[in-house]
């Protein structure tokens, strides 16, 4: 089968013949029909990942139909159309038995840990515990779109933060997968204020629904700019971006009492950063908290917002290209890339 392969790190990704993947026992084979490219998979290519190990093919925000389907599999059978968390949970230990498959032991990553899926076929092991059956409503790009940004953000402003109506919620950095929390954070009724340092970005974010708008990139104090447009700070507030200054101005612009979502990954330098303990988790007595992913048990709630029509994915997919592109699109991450999510949908 054709896929897109990178032989070292910072390599030029390349498509070329590879072994047809056989079909796990206990799960199935896809042919893959679209394919998110996310900047998890920038961070695997630019060997930052210690998962990852060349050659490697990236790829984890999938769709696509199933071709083959192992002896121990029960719940899903060929022609299916399906999806996954990129997060294949081994469904038996404590923590997915208690309903957070996220944090398993013994879980496998598609696209890190396993080979990914800018490729024409994607085997999938665990299906019945991990696989997700998509709505007739759902195309394809569109489910690729959702990928891990719009389903890490539901996990995190839903489950994590339990934002409610009427709280202020920040978001910080608005790429792919801050513009869904701004997304989902209006379906949920609550004033939302798009934080970033493009106005590009910031113009989309208010298009999908932010109530207001900061540019910080000349502010010396984010965080108070933050408090003043939110009557106090915000209630919750993610950080989708990782890097130390948006960890810092999300925690700075909460109110007393608000809650920090880490979403980006954090690395190098931004990995440890400085926390004033005293004045903001002591004194303010703000809850710092992670998010990664989300389970599969979790999609027929996001599944529902979209059947309402108060969520609509689609419109975060603003290109959509060939698996040939996929090297150079990863490529032009080292820089601003725009705003929006691109899909590979033609293999």
């Amino acid at each position: 089968m054709r896929a897109a392969v990178f032989d070292a790190a910072n390599a030029p990704l390349q498509v070329r013949e590879v072994a047809e993947p056989s079909c796990p026992h206990d799960g199935v084979l896809v042919e893959v029909e679209a394919c998110g490219v996310c900047r998890s998979d920038w961070h695997a290519w630019k060997g930052a990942d210690p998962d990852v190990t060349p050659p490697h093919v990236p790829g984890h925000e999938f769709a696509g139909v199933v071709i083959e389907v192992g002896p121990d599999c029960q719940r899903f059978r060929i022609g299916d159309s399906v999806t996954a968390p990129f997060i294949l949970a081994c469904g038996h230990c404590p923590e997915c038995l208690g309903g957070d498959p996220t944090v398993c032991g013994d879980q496998q990553v598609i696209g890190f840990t396993a080979w990914g899926a800018f490729a024409e076929r994607l085997p999938l092991p665990r299906a019945d515990f991990n696989l997700v059956a998509l709505p007739e409503e759902i195309g394809f790009v569109e489910a690729a779109g959702m990928g891990c940004r719009v389903t890490t953000a539901f996990r995190a402003l839903v489950d994590r933060a339990e934002l409610k109506p009427g709280e202020w919620l920040a978001v910080h950095g608005c790429g792919g997968v801050g513009l869904a929390a701004v997304m989902i954070g209006a379906a949920l009724g609550t004033p939302v204020l798009a934080v970033d340092v493009n106005e590009k970005a910031l113009t989309l974010a208010a298009e999908l629904g932010a109530s207001k708008t900061l540019n910080v990139a000349d502010l010396s104090d984010a965080g108070e700019a933050i408090r003043d447009l939110t009557g106090g700070g915000a209630q919750v507030s993610l950080d989708a971006l990782g890097i130390t200054e948006t960890f810092h101005n999300s925690i700075r612009g909460l109110a007393r009492l608000g809650r920090h979502v880490q979403i980006g990954m954090p690395l190098g330098r931004h990995a440890e950063p400085s926390l004033p303990l005293l004045e903001l988790v002591y004194a303010r007595q703000i809850a710092i908290m992670g998010t990664r992913g989300i389970a599969a048990g979790r999609f027929p709630a996001l599944f529902a917002m979209i059947a309402s029509g108060r969520l609509d994915p689609a419109r975060l997919v603003t290109k959509t290209i060939a698996l040939e592109d996929a090297g150079a699109a990863l490529a032009a991450m080292d820089g601003y890339t725009g705003s929006g999510i691109t899909v590979i949908d033609r293999f």
